[in-house]
């Protein structure tokens, strides 16, 4: 085998070893199956709007949850005071974000049960491998804005989704209910890009030269 292929050969290994570390670290976002996540897609059955409005109700649940367990991380890797209280804020509405869907759930008189939410575990575990490159502070927060909003538009475009449904439905309090948060998420998403506009990207690319 030639020297060359040997290295190529050990280059994968190392990818794959790090996607594996990734999605172990993932695993540590995610509460446990007891009490924590218990549909899964093989559970779902999609015969009417009722259930797809469900359906999208559980796979939010399970999405604030993790990202409630995500953003104090998050918090810790930010160098601007600014940005930092912004994800600060954004933890504490998400704490809000959960009891609201809870109350959907309520309203429908449907058990509240978070989903694995595929789409989020696929974002934050994103964000830990940026988290793991070594990184110019100021780059690292504009790329950590990146994440962030990223995140942010999955969570608008479900919750848009969602209130669509409810709507549909005559569902008019958990239509309420979702279009205040999808309000919030995306006044979160607008304070995000201020952020970035205002100072995160020309210092980071002040900084980098």
């Amino acid at each position: 085998m030639k020297e060359s292929d040997t290295a190529e050969e050990l280059g994968g290994m190392a990818a794959v070893d790090f996607r594996a570390a990734i999605f172990c670290a993932v695993r540590t976002f995610l509460p446990p199956q007891d009490g924590g996540f218990s549909v899964t897609t093989s559970d779902m059955k999609l015969n009417s709007m009722q259930d797809l409005l469900v359906a999208e109700l559980q796979d939010l649940l399970g999405a604030e949850k993790q990202l409630a367990q995500a953003l104090p991380k998050m918090g810790k890797a930010i160098a601007h005071s600014q940005l930092r209280d912004e994800v600060e804020k954004h933890a504490r509405e998400t704490a809000q974000h959960e009891q609201r869907l809870e109350r959907c759930f309520q309203s429908l008189g449907v058990t509240p049960q978070p989903a694995r939410s595929h789409g989020m575990v696929g974002l934050i575990s994103a964000w830990m491998e940026l988290e793991e490159t070594e990184a110019q502070e100021d780059v690292r927060d504009a790329a950590i804005i990146s994440s962030l909003q990223h995140i942010e538009h999955y969570e608008i475009a479900g919750y848009g989704c969602a209130r669509a449904f409810a709507q549909v439905l005559d569902e008019t309090e958990v239509a309420e209910l979702l279009e205040k948060t999808l309000r919030e998420e995306e006044g979160c998403d607008r304070r995000l890009s201020a952020l970035a506009e205002r100072f995160v990207n020309s210092e980071a690319e002040i900084h980098s030269r």
